[in-house]
Formats: C-alpha cells, sequence, structure tokens
C-alpha cells in the first residue's frame, strides 16, 4: 500500500457538520458512531484534486455535549459541582504533586452535596413538614398539603424525608446519563495503571477515571445520607430524647468522619500489588451499606417515635447545620487560599499563569456561591408561597394570619452577598473596558496600519471597523482585576457565616452596630429579598435557555461553549458534575492516530477547543507512533486561556514538550481579530524575528485578517472578516498542510497541494 498522509480534521466547542469540516457536500462515517465519527467525503461525490496518497478525514464530537435541553438544566443541577471540579485542574504549576489542593477541593465538593441535600431538606421537612403543616392558616386552601396534618409528626418527617433522597438520586441520574455515550472509553493495555494520574496529561490512563467517579460517587452519596440522617435524629431527638436516637445519631457522626477521612486521602494508590489496583476502592463497599443501613434505621425510627407537643419554630438544628456548613466552606477556602499561594511560591511559571494560579480558589468561590445562591432562592421561593406572598424576613411586620415561615438568616447572608458581588462584578466589568478602551484601541490602530497602509478615503469606514474588531477581540486579556475582586467578595460574603452562627442576619446588624432606624432596616431586607429575585431569576435563565437551545442554533452554540469548557477534565473532585466527554473523545482519537500511522502519517489539525484535544491526543500516543504524527492548530486557546487558567497540565512546559516529541512539525495560525485563539509562544509580525529562539519561535504564523479592506475587481464587496472561523478555507491553511506534509516524509509535488475546499 502506498505511503498516504491523513489530514485529521477537529472542530472546537459547538459543533461543527462534518460536511462544513470537511467542505464536501457528501461525507461518510468510517469510525465511531453517532455520539462521536471520524468521516470522510464521499468517493465518487464531487471535485478533488487532492492525490489518492494525501486524505482529509474529520473527527465529529460535538454530538458528544452539544444542543441537548437535558444537558442545558442539568447546568442549573451540576454548575456548582462542575465549578468546583474545574478547581483542582486550575492549580499552580509546580512540577510536582497538587499537595493539600486536591484534598481541600474533594471536601469542599463534599460541602457543595451536603449544601444540596440540606436545601431539599429545608423546603420538605423544614418549611413544610415542621413549620407549615402544624399551622393551621398555611393548610388552609391546599389539599395537596392538608393530607400531611393528618400524619404524626414522626411519620411525616420520615415521608418527606423521602424527597431529598430522590433529589440526591436526581443528581445521580443527571451524571450518569451521557456517561454512557462517552466516559471511560476503553483504554488500551498501557494504560490500566498509572502513577500520580492527577498530576501529569501525559499519564497513562489519565483520561479513563471510571473508578475514580465511581469511588466519590459513594462516598458522596453517604455524605447526603449522612446529612439527611443527622438532621432528622437530631430534631427527633431534640423533642424526644431516647437513647436510641442518641446511638444513631453518634453512628451517623461516625458515617460522615469517614467520608471526611476517605476524601482527604487520594483516590489513586501510588502502587498495584495484591488488593491494589490503580484506584484504591477499599472501604467503599462497607461505606455505602453502613449509609444505606443508617438511613433506613433513621427513617424507621422517626416513625416509631412519640409526638410530643407540635412543632413550632425552625426544624431544632437546621439554623446551626446551615450556618456551619458555612463556616466549614470559609475555613476550607481560606485554607485553599493558603494552599495556592504556597504553591505560587515554589512555581517557576506563575507570571504567565492567570492570576498567578488563583485560579483554583475564584472556580471553588463561585461554586459556593452558585450553590447558596440556588438553595436561598429555593427555599425562599417556597416560604414567599406558603405564606401567600409575603416574602420572610425581620422587617415584615407582624401579622396574626401570616404563618411563622423562618428560613435560615445564612440564606438572607447569601442573597445580600450575591446582590453585592453582582453588582460590584459587573461595575468592575464596566470600569476594565473603559479604563481600557484607549489602550486597546491604539494598539489595533498600530496593527491596522502595518496591515492596510495608505488606505482609499472610500475604505476607511471598513478599516475603522476592523480596529473596532480587534480592540474587542482583546478585552479578555484586561479582565484579571474582575476576578481578584469576585475572589475578595467571595471570601468576604462566607466569612461572614460567623455572624450567623449567633443568629445576627443583615437587619440586625444594622440595627445593632450602625445604629440604623427602622425603615434602614427595611431597605436592607428589601435589598436581601431583590437579591433572592435575582438568584431565582438568574435560576429561571438557564430553564429558558434550555428552552431555547431547541430552537435557536446560535443559543445552542453559546450554551454548548459553556458546557464543553467546563466538562473537559475528569471527574476527579465531586462525582455528579457533568460527565467528561474526553474520556472517549482522546482515547478515541489516540486509537484512530495510532491506526492510521500504519499506513502513512497523521496531520492532526485542531480548530479552537480541538486543539486542546489533538494536543491532549499528541501527549497520549505511543513513542513508535510520535515520527510519523504533526500538529496543525488555528484559532486555538492553549496558550491564551488553558495554559493560563491550567498551568499545571497545559503551561509552557508542557507546550514545549509536545513539540519536542513530535520534532517540532508544528504549525499554529492565528489572527488578531480573533477574540478565542492566539500565539503559543512568539506573537511576532510576518517577516519579524521571532521572539523565542528554537524551533519554539517557527510554530506561530500569524494571518491577516481580513485580506483586504477594500473590494477586489472581481467582486462585490470587500474581503470578509473571518475572527474565529473559519481557518481551514485560508490560502496560508492550506500552505500549513502542504509544508508538514513535506516534513513528515509523504510524496508531495506540484499536484499534492491540498485544495481548499475538496476532499478525496
Amino acid at each position: 500500500m502506498a505511503h498516504q498522509v491523513v489530514e485529521l480534521r477537529i472542530h472546537g466547542v459547538s459543533g461543527a457538520s462534518a460536511e462544513a469540516l470537511l467542505d464536501h457536500p457528501v461525507v461518510i462515517r468510517v469510525a465511531g458512531d453517532d455520539n462521536a465519527g471520524f468521516y470522510r467525503p464521499r468517493p465518487g461525490f464531487g471535485i478533488s484534486d487532492r492525490p489518492q496518497t494525501l486524505r482529509v478525514e474529520a473527527y465529529r464530537w460535538g454530538a458528544l455535549t452539544a444542543g441537548k435541553a437535558v444537558r442545558t438544566v442539568s447546568l442549573l443541577f451540576l454548575l456548582p459541582f462542575m465549578l468546583v471540579n474545574l478547581a483542582v485542574w486550575t492549580r499552580p504549576a509546580t512540577g510536582g504533586a497538587g499537595g493539600l489542593i486536591g484534598p481541600l477541593c474533594r471536601l469542599l465538593a463534599a460541602t457543595l452535596t451536603a449544601a444540596y441535600v440540606l436545601s431539599i431538606l429545608g423546603v420538605t421537612v423544614d418549611i413544610v413538614g415542621w413549620q407549615c403543616v402544624p399551622y393551621q392558616p398555611c393548610l388552609t386552601g391546599r389539599g395537596y398539603l392538608s393530607w400531611l396534618g393528618d400524619l404524626p409528626l414522626g411519620p411525616r418527617l420520615a415521608l418527606l424525608a423521602l424527597v431529598p433522597i430522590a433529589a440526591l438520586r436526581l443528581l445521580w441520574w443527571l451524571g450518569e446519563r451521557s456517561a454512557r455515550a462517552f466516559e471511560a472509553f476503553p483504554a488500551a493495555r498501557r494504560q490500566d495503571r498509572t502513577q500520580g494520574g492527577e498530576d501529569r496529561v501525559d499519564a497513562p490512563g489519565f483520561w479513563n477515571d471510571a473508578l475514580v467517579v465511581q469511588r466519590l460517587r459513594v462516598i458522596h452519596v453517604a455524605v447526603g445520607l449522612g446529612v439527611l440522617d443527622a438532621s432528622l435524629l437530631f430534631a427527633l431527638v431534640h423533642v424526644h430524647p431516647t437513647p436510641v436516637g442518641y446511638l444513631l445519631l453518634g453512628a451517623t457522626w461516625l458515617l460522615l468522619a469517614a467520608c471526611v477521612v476517605l476524601l482527604t486521602q487520594p483516590a489513586r494508590s501510588a502502587s498495584s500489588g495484591p488488593g491494589r489496583g490503580p484506584v484504591d476502592l477499599r472501604g467503599i463497599r462497607p461505606l455505602r451499606t453502613a449509609a444505606l443501613a443508617l438511613t433506613v434505621l433513621a427513617l424507621a425510627y422517626s416513625t416509631l417515635t412519640l409526638e410530643p407537643e407540635p412543632p413550632h419554630g425552625q426544624l431544632p438544628g437546621y439554623e446551626g447545620a446551615v450556618a456551619g456548613l458555612l463556616a466549614v466552606q470559609a475555613v476550607l477556602l481560606i485554607a485553599l487560599v493558603g494552599a495556592v499561594w504556597h504553591q505560587r511560591r515554589r512555581s517557576r511559571t506563575t507570571g504567565a499563569s492567570w492570576l498567578g494560579g488563583f485560579a483554583s480558589p475564584v472556580l471553588a468561590g463561585a461554586a459556593v456561591a452558585a450553590a447558596y445562591g440556588f438553595a436561598a432562592a429555593l427555599v425562599y421561593r417556597v416560604a414567599d408561597l406558603l405564606d401567600r406572598g409575603d416574602i420572610p424576613n425581620p422587617a415584615r411586620p407582624d401579622r396574626p394570619d401570616a404563618p411563622p415561615l423562618e428560613p435560615p438568616v445564612s440564606y438572607r447572608w447569601a442573597a445580600l452577598a450575591g446582590l453585592a458581588t453582582i453588582l460590584v462584578v459587573a461595575a468592575t466589568v464596566l470600569w476594565r473596558i473603559a479604563v481600557t478602551r484607549r489602550r486597546r484601541r491604539q494598539l489595533a490602530e498600530k496593527i491596522v496600519r502595518q496591515d492596510f497602509p495608505d488606505p482609499p478615503s472610500e475604505a476607511l469606514p471598513r478599516r475603522d471597523a476592523v480596529r473596532e474588531i480587534i480592540a474587542r477581540a482583546a478585552i479578555g486579556e484586561h479582565l484579571g482585576p474582575v476576578f481578584t475582586v469576585f475572589l475578595i467578595l467571595s471570601l468576604l460574603g462566607i466569612t461572614t457565616v460567623a455572624l450567623d452562627l449567633i443568629g445576627i442576619g443583615p437587619s440586625q446588624l444594622s440595627t445593632r452596630l450602625a445604629g440604623t432606624d427602622g425603615q434602614a432596616t427595611t431597605n436592607l431586607a428589601l435589598a436581601t429579598d431583590v437579591g433572592m429575585y435575582v438568584i431565582g431569576l438568574a435560576a429561571l435563565g438557564i430553564v429558558v435557555l434550555a428552552l431555547f437551545s431547541y430552537r435557536s442554533d446560535e443559543t445552542r452554540r453559546t450554551v454548548a461553549v459553556v458546557w464543553d469548557l467546563g466538562t473537559f477534565w475528569p471527574r476527579t473532585v465531586h462525582p455528579f458534575a457533568p460527565p467528561c466527554y474526553a474520556e472517549r473523545a482522546v482515547p478515541e482519537l489516540a486509537k484512530r492516530v495510532t491506526g492510521l500511522t500504519a499506513h502513512g502519517g497523521v496531520i492532526l489539525s485542531g480548530h479552537s477547543h480541538g486543539s486542546v484535544l489533538a494536543t491532549a491526543t499528541l501527549l497520549q500516543l505511543p513513542p513508535e507512533v510520535l515520527p510519523r504524527v504533526a500538529l496543525l492548530t488555528h484559532g486555538s486557546p492553549l496558550h491564551r486561556v488553558y495554559a493560563r487558567v491550567c498551568p499545571a497540565f497545559f503551561g509552557d512546559p508542557t507546550l514545549y514538550e509536545a513539540g519536542e516529541r513530535i520534532g517540532w512539525r508544528w504549525v499554529n495560525l492565528w489572527r488578531d481579530t480573533d477574540s478565542v485563539g492566539g500565539p503559543l509562544f512568539s506573537a511576532h509580525q510576518p517577516g519579524q524575528p521571532p521572539g523565542v529562539s528554537g524551533p519554539a519561535g517557527t510554530v506561530d504564523r500569524r494571518l491577516r485578517d481580513p485580506r483586504g479592506i477594500t473590494v477586489p475587481p472581481d467582486d462585490t464587496v470587500p474581503p470578509p472578516i473571518n475572527r474565529h472561523w473559519p481557518y481551514h478555507t485560508d490560502e496560508a491553511y492550506e500552505a500549513a498542510v502542504r509544508e508538514l506534509v513535506g516534513r513528515l516524509g509523504a510524496p508531495s509535488g506540484p499536484g499534492s497541494a491540498p485544495a481548499a475546499a475538496s476532499g478525496g
């Protein structure tokens, strides 16, 4: 068989059709399935001037993630879990293990599961079962609740406790549903064992974490059930103490302590041996059995206890549980900041990383804020519904017909802190855009003057439009202070939970410390109510996005961008985060490339996020395959985003190592108008010397965009401004393919140059 070269194109986030990737109207799938497949132009259809030894192929993986409404709705439930899962992958680069960052992120993830269960429990067991049902005005005209009043206290609480259990099962289902299609792609034999799998993206088995997820899932279910059992038993023991109740409550605390111990240990074993594999599953089965048994016993105990006097006020212990959990999260976040600071001092590459490696606590803080924002909105909206429109707050006038529904004070803090954070961060974004506008325009003016010197007067508006696009494309480079402000506000907001531990909310604080009058207290209470509405509207907006994703391609692509970027990394922190599509895509690409290199060379051509998949695939290839592989990236966020946000995994050392593995057969195309992609090693202009020495300086190739600002003689409009897409229709792209074909040693001559819109 003749030596062949296959140009394997990989699209970016939001997906692309195989026809668009291949510039061919009729394609066929040659490998894979409907979720992720490899496509080639159908032989005999269309015109191609490519020789038989130069093929084009496309890997379409967008169906793994994009466009499903259920995945969009999942963002409402899984967003905090996705953010905390990302936090561990954004730690500073130190050349070693992650230290305390991994255990701290896993413990924070467990507190989010506990917060989720507490919020559902607060609605069902506290607001409905404990506060509303015994209060007759709350049941008037509500047949769907009045039947609960016929049940004794214990059985009523046990029945309502089934709702948090069902909600926990919902998380399991949402996280598992898509995993069947693309997670845990069968690994090669060399991928079955790994050491330090959380430390290097090229480690064998890095993208095969099904057992890690299985281990974490059991622990988090035990945490959720343990929090439910402890809350239920504490309330029952408070009103009717018995030795059996205290015994079950003590066993529940031991269960939670065991979960903490397991979460502080790395999921992967450092060595393999009898009874020890790449993932340590010891103790998981007993933990699962104990969690289920304790939950059954707690529910049974609830149904058997005698009912004392009718309950009043909040569910005993619930206020303290919410406040205590927030206090634990504040301590963990502060510890995470300290751990990141310590590793940042050891890192020699933090200067190029985003926030110096502080993306981990920023994402963790965002996860906690999102979790409590949604929880506060849920609990307060239900309480608002049941008290017939009177939003519970300390400034509400006493009314004899208003039921005494009292959500935890910490939720009022969450609403007020969320509103303040949104306003301050939004103001900071606008401030950064305003103060950097002049500088961005000056840099953009310099670029357009170099690209389009001495334009005719009729082309000046077009040149000004190009300048504005270049200036807007650089906004992301100047938003670092926004995330610093968010981190500070998040830490301040979460640490104010200390006030809630002594029962002081925003209104009481203003009265005691600031000496405000009743009107100021009322205004502050109204501000917390506005915060509730803002958080609720944000949650509603996600649901609306899910509905519009069915009808609007643009909305579907926007949602897909967020989803694809958030689900790239394996779930080594939170098992209920959205499944990792790269666990199928990267091993599948590696297997396909390995098979194709048996007949010749392969050019991995990755656009946008596809370049990240291509690089991750390259790092997973066996050494004997690498001499027959080249890399072509275009519109790539590898340095602009990933090297800064994830310096430990895609920092400059990793990029240099990837280049060395393939002998620097690497070309990267970028444009100044592209707001996503950029140079990887050197941002030099054509004809100028590169900014770095050695072969890395030859990788980056800047493309002028647009090609011109005047109307060509044979056209009716000026050349388009392509920005981020497409790249593969540019002449420079075809020249790069031709160059890499020659460097792979494949036959190339006058007839070997690929056409812009062809496929063979």
